[in-house]
């Protein structure tokens, strides 16, 4: 029988603009997402730690994040 011990994800998200807006309300509902997406993070208690949070020269903005999968232990994972 085997058991998971700890598991976690790595992702590389890329927030990109909407195409059919003007560039700067694209930029801020970009920022809103991104927001939006730590506020989900912290009330679903799901435990993260960002790597890397890089804004794009056209606004977009790439977040690299390693976080709990699922409801499983993370053990030394976020260390």
């Amino acid at each position: 029988m085997k058991r998971i011990k700890a598991a976690c994800i790595c992702q590389t998200l890329h927030f990109m603009l909407k195409e059919d807006v003007d560039h700067d309300y694209a930029v801020s509902l970009v920022r809103q997402e991104v927001e939006h997406y730590k506020k989900t993070l912290e009330r679903n208690r799901t435990q993260h730690r960002i790597l890397e949070e890089t804004v794009q020269p056209d606004g977009s903005i790439i977040v690299k994040i390693i976080k709990q999968y699922n409801s499983s232990p993370v053990g030394d994972y976020l260390d």
